[in-house]
């Protein structure tokens, strides 16, 4: 049995919690917030029509971005309030429902690899601990020869950036590329925020 993720005990205790999480990017997106950095930095690093896992993708805000940007989006939560608010508020790519700890997207009928899997919104620091080196070795496999993945979270949440790293490499992904925003300002000893590109290993 997996072990429940940090998003998931929250749920469970506040069946409400998704609701409102959903409702507040909702308020932020009608008020003229940009919502869209992580979404244009990774952008940037694709060619046009590219292939993107959007791991993790809560109510599909980057993944609805890079999706109105041109490219073929697959969009996973454990989460289907999220998921149904996906599919209402960005049309278009394939949401599902699911563990990242469990993910196997040829067995659900996506059988083309990524050229980028994206966690954003800090959903890394969101897994359970025993489950963190699975879902980075799963996301790793789903990507396509020369494909990367880019997991940004912030300090301070249970998930220092040399174990993140660690794990990563435990995964078999190396580091591409280290940031501490996500406009790409470098990454620094006092970061509060890091940006990873990974590649696998070999």
């Amino acid at each position: 049995m997996v072990e429940d993720s940090l998003w998931t005990r929250i749920t469970r205790e506040d069946p409400q919690h998704s609701a409102r999480y959903v409702e507040r990017f909702r308020s932020m997106a009608a008020a003229g917030a940009d919502l869209d950095g992580e979404a244009r930095m990774v952008d940037a690093m694709l060619a046009r029509s590219a292939r993107v896992l959007d791991a993790g993708c809560g109510p599909g805000r980057v993944g609805g971005a890079l999706a109105r940007a041109g490219h073929e989006v697959v969009g996973v939560d454990v989460d289907p309030v999220l998921i149904a608010a996906a599919e209402q508020d960005h049309p278009g790519p394939t949401w599902l429902v699911g563990d990242l700890a469990e993910l196997d997207l040829p067995a659900r009928g996506v059988a083309e690899g990524f050229d980028v899997a994206v966690c954003a919104g800090n959903v890394v620091a969101f897994l359970a601990p025993g489950t963190r080196v699975e879902v980075l070795r799963r996301l790793g496999a789903h990507l396509r020869e020369q494909g990367r993945l880019v997991c940004g979270f912030g300090a301070g949440r249970g998930y220092e950036v040399a174990e993140f790293l660690a794990d990563a490499r435990t995964a078999g992904l190396e580091p591409d590329l280290l940031l501490s925003t996500w406009d790409l300002r470098p990454h620094t000893p006092d970061a509060d925020f890091l940006v990873a590109v990974l590649r696998p290993a070999g």
